[in-house]
């Protein structure tokens, strides 16, 4: 798989607008400012491909990338407490709609900030792939702003927050340094090829 030919190709706001599945699609998924645009640039060496912002809940829509073979998404954040009910209502619809469609998800990268324990957002969406049998893994962001000392405190924190954690595959991440980039890459790698 590619990750230097990635080109922004779509928004939909409404979960009845997204055309049929064409490919492949990998999406990410996260509470608001857990730094997924800072992961989706990082992974396919871009420094705009997602736009990076500062106020928490910009992403109102699923946002579609073509990576040749694969299509990327791009989930809005949930969890942000500044925005109007009938808002959280389109988005929780919208990602619903898109996780229970009949779509191609060979890949959801499910993104938690390694700082704090899960939110109950966080736990609600955890749940909702193990139950609904979606293939995720959980990204770790923001890794860089822990000593190992802090680190090793939230891993034995995650293992008994976060549900069946044992069996999950889980990479730190920091789109500072870089870590863990390689690691995702691969993972993404292997679950697109198993999709052939």
């Amino acid at each position: 798989m590619n990750f230097n030919i990635a080109e922004f190709y779509a928004s939909y706001g409404k979960f009845d607008q997204i055309p049929e599945p064409e490919k492949p699609e990998i999406a990410f998924s996260g509470r608001s400012n857990v730094g997924k645009s800072s992961l989706i640039n990082k992974l396919f060496n871009r420094k705009n491909l997602a736009r990076v912002s500062a106020v928490p809940g910009k992403t109102a829509t699923i946002n579609f990338y073509d990576i040749g073979d694969v299509f990327m998404t791009d989930l809005p954040g949930y969890g942000y407490a500044k925005v109007s009910k009938n808002e959280k209502l389109r988005w929780a619809e919208l990602i619903e709609g898109y996780l229970h469609s009949d779509r191609d998800i060979a890949l959801i990268v499910q993104l938690i900030d390694i700082r704090h324990p899960p939110s109950a957002d966080d736990i609600q969406m955890i749940n909702f792939l193990i139950d609904s049998e979606l293939p995720f893994i959980i990204v770790f962001t923001k890794a860089d702003k822990l000593s190992r000392r802090e680190r090793e405190r939230r891993r034995i924190g995650f293992a008994s927050e976060i549900p069946c954690f044992e069996s999950i595959k889980t990479v730190e991440f920091s789109a500072v340094t870089g870590e863990g980039t390689e690691d995702i890459r691969v993972l993404i790698s292997e679950a697109v090829s198993e999709e052939e």
